[in-house]
């Protein structure tokens, strides 16, 4: 499972959505973002799904590799379904079991919740698998460098953030080493109910926290030694600019918004 995840990887391709400036990318995520949330019914998902495959195709990254990183989130998943099937209030029962009802309107919101956290993960993951680490840290930084008036510390967060993203994979690789040391050692972590799997696991973590200082001790030193001292005074070797493909990036997604905004009043059926 912990070879599944996808989020803070980098796929090194050439292609359309690798190119584009990184500011705008994470704004164009953020579009989506708002966009997933915003949609009002289950019809209007078809759009969601236009765009995003779309911007896969563009991406040139497989498929499959998108839909990899969903199989940690299936537990969430269902325990979502779950929720708001037999927890969420009706007028149109469909099912009744006794203890719970399950209505035509919890129907409709399990899938809508659920679609909505899938398209949030794909999204993510199509940003992190097709922007490189630094690219990433000078987008953020530049981002946030209008608040540099407020003395809000630009350079760092957008470093943190970054640093963040970038452990993801290496703290699950640690985590799977360990587990595969601990389990040539007898330990189980498979078999058992759910409690006695999430106890299995308290071993895991005492190991993965000591290497988890441990690393984020000498990056600080390695960073020391070369003479790191924030933002101030830096220079870069790429200069970010916005151009033509980023534009029509930007409009692509406008157009997006739009027709989820507009959706309602130009489809005649509703779910």
């Amino acid at each position: 499972m912990l070879n599944n995840i996808t989020l803070g990887q980098y796929y090194p391709l050439k292609s359309v959505v690798h190119a584009l400036d990184p500011r705008v990318k994470i704004l164009l995520l953020i579009a989506y973002i708002a966009g997933v949330f915003i949609v009002p019914d289950l019809t209007g998902f078809v759009l969601v799904v236009l765009y995003l495959a779309l911007a896969c195709k563009l991406s040139k990254l497989p498929f499959r590799l998108l839909i990899k990183g969903l199989k940690p989130l299936r537990f969430i998943l269902i325990f979502t379904c779950i929720l708001n099937l037999f927890f969420t209030g009706g007028e149109t029962p469909l099912l009744n079991l006794g203890f719970a009802t399950l209505t035509r309107e919890g129907l409709i919101n399990a899938v809508r919740y659920s679609l909505r956290l899938i398209f949030l993960v794909l999204g993510s993951s199509l940003l992190t698998l097709t922007t490189a680490p630094v690219t990433l840290t000078d987008g953020l930084e530049r981002l946030l460098s209008p608040l540099k008036v407020l003395h809000f510390p630009a350079h760092e967060m957008a470093m943190m953030m970054t640093i963040a993203l970038r452990f993801i994979p290496t703290l699950l690789e640690e985590a799977d080493k360990i587990m595969k040391a601990q389990s040539a050692r007898g330990a189980d972590f498979e078999s058992g109910r759910l409690f006695e799997r999430a106890k299995a696991m308290v071993p895991l973590l005492v190991p993965l926290f000591v290497s988890a200082f441990r690393r984020a001790g000498d990056l600080a030193m390695a960073m020391e030694a070369r003479c790191y001292h924030g933002g101030e005074g830096r220079t870069r070797l790429h200069i970010l600019k916005v151009e033509k493909r980023d534009w029509i990036a930007i409009l692509i997604t406008a157009v997006f918004i739009a027709l989820v905004i507009l959706e309602p009043h130009f489809v005649p059926w509703h779910l």
